[in-house]
């Protein structure tokens, strides 16, 4: 496994160490002692959710309050999404800021998102089918989400996609009326 920090360090990219021969493939997804090992993070997963969207949709940017912050380790097992995590860490010197990745079925890349950030992700293919890990069960009354095209983010979402949101997404709070984390 190669884990490497992104822009905004906190946020790390995780690529695996891929076997692959004229059968397909192998590698392993997520092993508790290498992710520990190489991320320095002492975090357990208690829940594991999968999302299937269609080209377009768009979720997010959701984050859940304390006391059930959640980090969250992200991965796409078919198709592709352009995925976002955005720093909501009032003392963090990325505060406001965000991060873009690519995750495929074919790159096979994770991202690990900690406590304090709102996450998203745009279906980019026809299909995408997203696994993410969490620190922390689901609590509905403490979700909260961050309107995706708040102009005070300036996220460069794709202007040749059809962006399709939920009612609740299209109603989320903006940015500068968001919780913010404090003491994160």
């Amino acid at each position: 496994m190669k884990v490497t920090p992104l822009s905004i360090p906190d946020v790390l990219l995780i690529e695996p160490h891929v076997f692959e021969d004229s059968r397909g493939c192998f590698f392993e997804s997520f092993r508790d002692d290498l992710f520990r090992k190489e991320t320095s993070l002492k975090v357990s997963f208690v829940q594991d959710n999968h999302v299937s969207s269609r080209r377009g949709v768009l979720r997010g940017l959701h984050y859940q309050l304390p006391p059930h912050a959640q980090g969250k380790l992200v991965r796409v097992i078919q198709g592709e999404v352009l995925d976002i995590a955005l720093d909501i860490r009032r003392s963090s010197p990325t505060f406001g800021k965000h991060v873009i990745n690519i995750l495929s079925a074919k790159n096979k890349k994770q991202i690990w998102i900690p406590e304090g950030f709102a996450h998203g992700f745009l279906t980019l293919s026809r299909n995408s089918e997203f696994l993410y890990k969490v620190t922390s069960l689901y609590k509905a009354d403490f979700e909260r989400s961050i309107l995706w095209n708040d102009p005070i983010l300036n996220i460069s979402w794709p202007a040749n996609i059809d962006i399709i949101t939920s009612p609740r997404d299209s109603k989320s709070e903006a940015f500068s009326k968001a919780y913010i984390f404090e003491d994160l």
